[in-house]
């Protein structure tokens, strides 16, 4: 998850919610197809995983992560991406 740090904008305060246990809830909602209120609280509140989500992608951010992971791997056809899930 430290390879992810220079995708991710700089926080714009004091965060209550670090991001990788943000960037985790967004990818449990995103692998699930769930409403962000669905989101186990253990990922946070779900508005702070929707704002971030919302926020980092306005900026564009998952897209560097890809295109950053694939750049480094030279795999044209998968590129996966840690998360914890803290359901399990």
């Amino acid at each position: 998850m430290a390879g992810l740090d220079p995708f991710f904008p700089k926080p714009l305060g004091k965060s209550h919610v670090d991001g990788q246990r943000a960037l985790s809830g967004i990818f449990f909602i995103n692998r699930r197809g769930s409403r962000w209120r669905d989101a186990p609280s253990g990922y946070g509140p779900h508005k702070t995983l929707h704002n971030r989500w919302k926020r980092w992608s306005d900026k564009g951010a998952f897209d560097w992560i890809i295109s950053g992971f694939a750049a480094g791997h030279g795999e044209d056809k998968t590129v996966m991406i840690p998360s914890r899930d803290i359901t399990s």
